[in-house]
């Protein structure tokens, strides 16, 4: 039987408003690597616990500008450039009548920009966390908050984040334990 490693802690918070004052004391204190886990979003999280505006929205902008360019670039190639045909007195470049397609275009890159920017912004996919093993963290989903610190914190030390966790109000503090099949994986 191999030691298991600590990879975090967890603790429980009566309700949200303990829960967003335990997220800005985490932050006060320096903590970078942690998360809040509650059943439903709670206002003014973000503040708390410091995060920055998400890049998703100026990635989705750029990309879907890009498309419609891509767009009216395409049918400008066809249509006045590789195969000109004068249909009912049309000019060549009737921009008019691109606007669906490259509305179309520009749909689609903001639309796979946004899927694929947020997978990557949220490290995804992360099939399974060790938060998953504590019984109590069923209760996330429900009725339950959590803060959640990573063992890759600059301040994480398990003796003195425990009791900082329990003096900011949290309670049923309880380590995350690395399982014997994530062990095996690193091993290998």
């Amino acid at each position: 039987m191999s030691k298991q490693k600590v990879v975090g802690l967890l603790a429980e918070f009566p309700h949200p408003g303990a829960l967003l004052k335990a997220a800005e004391k985490m932050r006060e204190a320096g903590f970078q690597d942690y998360d809040c886990h509650s059943p439903f979003p709670i206002h003014g999280m973000d503040q708390a616990m410091g995060e920055k505006r998400s890049p998703l929205g100026w990635m989705v902008g750029i990309l879907a500008f890009i498309g419609f360019t891509a767009g009216m670039t395409l049918e400008w190639w066809t249509s006045a450039v590789d195969y000109p045909l004068v249909i009912s007195g049309k000019p060549f470049f009737s921009y008019p009548a691109y606007g669906p397609v490259a509305f179309a275009f520009m749909v689609i890159f903001g639309a796979f920009t946004a899927v694929l920017g947020m997978s990557v912004l949220n490290k995804l996919p992360r099939f399974h966390h060790p938060v998953f093993y504590s019984d109590r963290f069923a209760k996330a989903s429900d009725d339950g908050f959590f803060v959640s610190v990573e063992n890759t914190d600059p301040q994480f030390d398990t003796e003195k984040t425990r009791v900082f966790l329990e003096e900011i109000g949290g309670q049923h503090v309880e380590l995350l334990l690395e399982t014997d099949e994530e062990q095996a994986l690193e091993n290998e």
